[in-house]
Parts: C-alpha cells; structure tokens; sequence
C-alpha cells in the first residue's frame, strides 16, 4: 500500500487518477477508491459553504498508511502442530487541497 501511496503524494488529483490506472499493484484500487472519496467529500464540503470546486485544482496534499487490526487464523501443519497466520488490514488517509491554498 505504500508504495502506491507514496506515488500520488503531492500530485494533481487527475495526474493521481492516471498513476493508480495504469499501475499494476493491487493496492491501486483501494487507493483509487479513497481518492475518489476524498475528492467527493471536497466538493459535498465546497457546496455546503456556497462556492465552486474545480477538480483540477485539487492536489494530494497528504497520503499516508497505517496498520490497522490484524486477523489472526492457524493454519494446520504437520505432526498436530499449528502455524500463525496474520491476515494484515490497514487505513488509508488521503486528504486533497486546491492549490492555492
């Protein structure tokens, strides 16, 4: 995940949307997601104040990763014993800002 968020940090929000289409890391799409939503909740907030949000204005101000909850299975192996299996989680945070601000 960090490695595709560590690509976007910093662009346009259309060079971003570029990046994450034509990347081939299966992060992309989760990462896609969460800057679409980004960019969503930028305009709803610009409506709800009365003004005009240009979506080419916008910039990935901040993008980061953290580790979130980890699921913990067993996985059987041989001569009775169990082996751990972490299926690992983590939270995206993207925050997008117009570039004049």
């Amino acid at each position: 995940m960090r490695l595709v968020v560590d690509q976007i940090r910093g662009k346009s929000v259309n060079e971003a949307y570029a990046i994450l289409q034509f990347s081939k890391k299966g992060a992309a799409e989760p990462v896609g997601k969460t800057l679409r939503s980004a960019v969503a909740n930028a305009q709803d907030r610009s409506q709800d104040e009365g003004d005009l949000l240009d979506v080419d204005d916008l910039v990935v101000q901040e993008a980061f990763v953290d580790e979130g909850p980890t699921l913990r299975r067993w996985r059987a192996r041989a001569q009775g014993r169990a082996a751990p299996i972490r299926k690992r989680t983590s939270h995206i945070t993207v925050v997008v800002d117009s570039r004049d601000a």
